[in-house]
């Protein structure tokens, strides 16, 4: 665990993911706007965050291998984004947004039933989903 920079208040695994993907989007490793909707999101917020190549990317769990069962959100055309399933091959489109609040909002209606906040361990840890 690590401490919040500033607050001394202990944090998990999740709120320090989140603190680094924020750092990174304020560098422009990812859009800002979109991190910051996936963030304040209840739900989106309590998974596990990372970015790669410009994508949002989350898991239901805090270590590698991370689950694959939870759509990601790309750089789209123009301004706008893309929701995928980055490991369904044949039902990879999950559909395109114009703004960060409407890619998380796909996301959010795209869960696995079932899917809660992320643990802090791999997926065979993970309860199945129904």
């Amino acid at each position: 665990m690590s401490s919040s920079e500033g607050s001394g208040a202990v944090v998990g695994p999740v709120a320090a993911a989140w603190e680094d993907v924020r750092q990174k989007a304020e560098d422009g490793a990812v859009d800002k706007d979109l991190v910051e909707a996936a963030h304040a999101d209840p739900v989106i917020g309590s998974l596990f965050p990372m970015i790669s190549h410009g994508s949002l990317q989350f898991s239901r769990c805090t270590k590698f291998p991370w689950s694959r069962d939870v759509p990601s959100i790309f750089p789209g055309p123009g301004d706008g984004f893309e929701v995928h399933r980055l490991y369904m091959r044949d039902e990879s489109w999950v559909g395109a947004a114009s703004t960060a609040q409407e890619a998380v909002r796909i996301v959010r209606e795209n869960l696995p039933t079932g899917c809660g906040p992320a643990i802090d361990g791999t997926p065979d840890q993970l309860d199945p989903l129904h």
